[in-house]
């Protein structure tokens, strides 16, 4: 950081916040609930990578971690002209998932029904944060139908879930836990 950031500013305490651009809007703005989303998946990434799991996937979730910044940035930016410079996404951002994908299902049973999420804290962590991304994802949309600038922000949402449910189906087997799939009742 350039200068010094203070805390509290007291511009938020009637209601309202600035995007990235200087617009005010209220903080029930679909733009805030978007990125507010967002930072709350970061959080439930952060509480997954503290667990006692394999440093290659903490190393993935700092990344992905990362990303999310970026995906916040975007969501908040409300100016084509800027004067800061704000991040990107790029196609090998979520090529980047998809290859982690493909490279946790080669030891994995394959999948033969929806799983009930469960069976360890750190795999709850993951279907949780599974859940978040989804409505963050659900939350872009909604922004991109107004503002037409978070295309990769929603695919890379929508890869991250994905990502997510494999990797709670990574940690079941690592942790020697037990994957109990749902059996729907029928007549």
């Amino acid at each position: 950081m350039e200068k010094d950031w203070k805390i509290y500013t007291k511009t938020g305490d009637k209601g309202e916040t600035s995007l990235i651009g200087g617009t005010r809007v209220p903080k029930y703005h679909d733009r805030i609930e978007a990125y507010g989303t967002v930072d709350e998946l970061i959080s439930y990434i952060g509480l997954i990578r503290d667990q006692k799991i394999d440093s290659h996937i903490q190393q993935i979730l700092i990344e992905i971690q990362d990303r999310l910044m970026t995906c916040a940035s975007i969501l908040a930016t409300d100016c084509d002209d800027c004067k800061v410079k704000i991040p990107e996404m790029y196609d090998s951002d979520i090529e980047m998932l998809e290859v982690e994908i493909d490279e946790m299902e080669k030891d994995l049973p394959p999948l033969t029904s929806f799983i009930l999420p469960g069976g360890h804290t750190t795999v709850s962590f993951c279907h949780i944060a599974r859940n978040v991304c989804r409505r963050a994802e659900r939350n872009s949309i909604k922004v991109q139908e107004q503002f037409k600038h978070s295309e990769k922000v929603i695919q890379y949402l929508n890869r991250l879930s994905d990502y997510l449910f494999v990797l709670s189906r990574k940690l079941t087997a690592d942790l020697y836990a037990k994957e109990i799939p749902w059996k729907p009742r029928v007549s």
